[in-house]
């Protein structure tokens, strides 16, 4: 793995003569352990020590055996473990002064000026009355003996990081916390295996999740499954949701579906602050309709641990508006992107196709090779589409299916359950339109297509641009064209994720974790995994920092024989220390002659007498699977997102009763852009593009490779160079955000 240039800020040496100590406290959230695992690596490698905190904040009040230095080693291993191995606990005597003076002498004595938090609410806000007592608990332990002068001058300032690990992903200040995605994957797991059953059964299955000032877990949950309706705290039922309810299921029953979903937040109220209870629910279904209903208390299973102590700080405000029947602001304080998801659930949920329709017609279809949650997007689009009115079509199997005719209808009941399915329903190749430029323009005439949206990956905006260059000779391709990137590789110009991703991402990192614990009785054994991508080292560099890897090789940092040789050699060494496993992972384009076999034959004979080889090419099993509920969550906003626009652009282009659209804003990419999704005109994105290699010219996640080489032990430089927008916790602000 070739050695990044040299940057200006901070360097090896920048932590020398410091220490900092890490804890982890409050309710347990999966992640803990791989933010310890770097807190630790990140600060030896600046030249630091690192103690870690044995059980919190009661250890760090206890002293003695409770803060052990940590060493590079002792956090190997550690990625793949749920919950926090440092340990959590209650502390009440950190609540006291008493306790926090006995917290402050254990670190001064020790030179530690640095404190790492990871945990909840309570956690932090512990934190940040630590240090602003800091200087007083300093000068009553002076007063009483318990330090000396030259002591206290040394600890005159306490630095504090905070991490939020909680998995109701409700604090303010970031947009998601450590263990949210986790617990997610642990519901839909279990909303998976529970839909399974209920289809054979026809049941109405009721689900009880965590959340008891928080519906996040409980709304993110109703968007990946495609539940029939949700109950969160933050936005209680109209009066008369009984009846809604009821109409709502016997609806989608008539529809054909054998399963109803109702996920119900622990602490979901209706209007009056009445609590609404999973059982209530069940019994109203029962008495009303006389369905077969079952109720599922997730409970802890969601967590592996235990709730935080305190309420979190954000939630105290939200409980006010709660309180105060402010239902809307209550929803306003959650953020941008609560908002934007109870708005989708809204109108797939609660809004049926209107009687009166626009008259306009919309063609959804996949191109390229297929990604999980790609079907969500689609079913989002055909609901929100009929909901606006429009016809909507099906294309099958691409661009080459819109030549050749393969269009239906596809109606409301066609797409339900399509969220939580694997790979694509519309069939899905990688052809370009150019040559079929004549029967697509005739298959448009002929369905009286007003706007296409193309889910796919590199072939989707190749291809859309291709129809934008026919447009001059082929009025029919004068439509407006939205494409939604969806593709593991992760290689579309104009945004930072595609659907589809996030799914192959986890398949590796889960897989290289299995390959690493195969290895668990063997001494000194290197593992060489070639992933997917094409020529976008994404999946291998995010694979990469999440299982741990050595080193990740990709086509976008050159790398040498020398590269390769100095590889072996840290991998040499390191199977002297304790560690006596490796990873390498390559990404199966990233250079044409230095092979997944010539690395493979490369480390086996270079290794010989020190460790093993092995090698896996993970191929396929990367583009299958049942989407994350990432995928899931993002592939229904991006439909939804993109019918919005293309139904406000087919208004704009109308004369005379015509759709004419030639301009360059009326074929866009949606993407998302940090923390905005956005609508780019395919010509602009032309300019950001490598076609030769199909990547973007620029992408964002090549900043993080530094980090996985530091966590690997390389020597490197760190550029600190680029400032992080800061947000104080305690700033409260109500954004808008307009309905989708």
């Amino acid at each position: 793995m070739a050695q990044p240039p040299k940057h200006c800020g901070s360097g090896e040496h920048m932590g020398a003569g410091k220490a900092i100590a890490v804890l982890t406290s409050g309710g347990d959230a999966q992640g803990m352990n791989a933010a310890v695992r770097a807190v630790v690596r990140v600060g030896i490698y600046t030249g630091a020590k690192v103690y870690f905190v044995h059980e919190g904040y009661q250890g760090l009040v206890d002293g003695g055996d409770n803060l052990k230095e940590a060493t590079w080693e002792s956090v190997s291993m550690m990625l793949q473990l749920g919950g926090t191995v440092i340990g959590s606990a209650r502390c009440q005597d950190f609540r006291t002064r008493e306790g926090r003076l006995k917290a402050a002498r254990n670190l001064v004595k020790r030179g530690i000026t640095n404190l790492c938090v990871i945990g909840g609410d309570g956690s932090l806000t512990g934190a940040d009355t630590f240090r602003a007592e800091w200087s007083s608990l300093l000068a009553e332990l002076l007063k009483t003996g318990g330090i000396t002068a030259e002591e206290a001058k040394k600890s005159s300032h306490l630095n504090i990081v905070g991490m939020v690990g909680s998995i109701d992903n409700d604090f303010c200040g970031t947009d998601m916390t450590i263990g949210t995605d986790s617990a997610l994957h642990r519901i839909m797991e279990i909303v998976d295996a529970i839909t399974t059953t209920a289809q054979s059964h026809q049941r109405t299955f009721v689900l009880e999740v965590m959340g008891r000032h928080c519906g996040y877990l409980a709304l993110i949950t109703s968007l990946a499954c495609g539940a029939d309706w949700v109950f969160i705290p933050e936005s209680p039922p109209e009066d008369g949701w009984e009846d809604h309810l009821c109409r709502r299921l016997t609806e989608t029953r008539l529809g054909g579906s054998r399963l109803n979903i109702i996920i119900v937040a622990e602490g979901a109220i209706d209007r009056h602050g009445k609590a609404i209870t999973s059982d209530d629910v069940k019994d109203l279904v029962v008495k009303r309709l006389g369905y077969d209903t079952r109720v599922t208390i997730l409970g802890h299973v969601q967590r592996g641990g235990t709730p935080s102590a305190f309420d979190r700080i954000l939630t105290k405000d939200v409980t006010t508006a709660m309180n105060e029947r402010r239902f809307d602001d209550a929803v306003k304080l959650r953020g941008r992107s609560f908002q934007n998801n109870w708005n989708v659930y809204k109108l797939l949920a609660h809004i049926r196709p209107p009687s009166t329709k626009s008259g306009h017609t919309l063609a959804v279809l996949n191109v390229g090779a297929p990604a999980a949650g790609m079907n969500a997007a689609v079913r989002s689009t055909v609901r929100i589409g009929l909901i606006h009115g429009h016809r909507m079509l099906a294309v099958h199997d691409g661009f080459e299916g819109l030549a050749l005719g393969k269009v239906e209808d596809i109606s409301w009941d066609m797409v339900g359950g399509w969220t939580g399915l694997g790979g694509s329903k519309l069939g899905t190749k990688r052809t370009l339109p150019k040559k079929y430029f004549e029967e697509i323009s005739a298959t448009i005439s002929t369905f009286g297509i007003h706007g296409l949206i193309i889910i796919g990956g590199f072939e989707a905006f190749m291809g859309s641009l291709e129809l934008m260059d026919g447009r001059a000779k082929f009025e029919e391709l004068c439509i407006p064209i939205c494409v939604i990137p969806a593709t593991v590789s992760n290689n579309v110009p104009g945004s930072d994720f595609s659907i589809g991703a996030d799914t192959a991402l986890n398949t590796i990192t889960t897989t290289c974790d299995r390959i690493k614990q195969s290895a668990a009785g063997t001494k000194r054994r290197v593992f060489i995994i070639e992933t997917m991508g094409g020529y976008c080292g994404y999946l291998a560099t995010m694979a990469g920092l999440a299982a741990g890897a050595d080193a990740a090789y990709i086509f976008e940092e050159h790398f040498s024989i020398r590269d390769l040789q100095i590889n072996v050699e840290h991998l040499t060494e390191k199977m002297k220390t304790t560690v006596k496993r490796g990873l390498v992972l390559r990404n199966e384009h990233c250079n044409e002659n230095y092979t997944t076999d010539f690395i493979y034959n490369l480390y086996t004979e270079e290794g010989k007498g020190i460790f093993d080889c092995r090698k896996n090419v993970l191929g396929h099993m990367q583009q299958g699977g049942a989407p994350t509920p990432f995928d899931r969550n993002f592939g229904t906003k991006m439909g939804a997102k993109s019918v919005a626009w293309i139904t406000g652009k087919i208004k704009e282009c109308s004369r005379h009763g015509r759709i004419f659209a030639n301009t360059a804003d009326s074929a866009c990419l949606l993407g998302m852009r940090k923390r905005s999704l956005v609508f780019q005109p395919l010509t602009e994105l032309k300019e950001q593009t490598d076609f030769q290699h199909r990547i973007p010219k620029e992408q964002w996640w090549l900043k993080l490779r530094p980090i996985l080489k530091i966590l690997a032990k390389y020597n490197i430089e760190l550029d600190t160079s680029e400032k992080a927008l800061m947000e104080h916790v305690r700033q409260k602000r109500i954004s808008q955000e307009s309905n989708i």
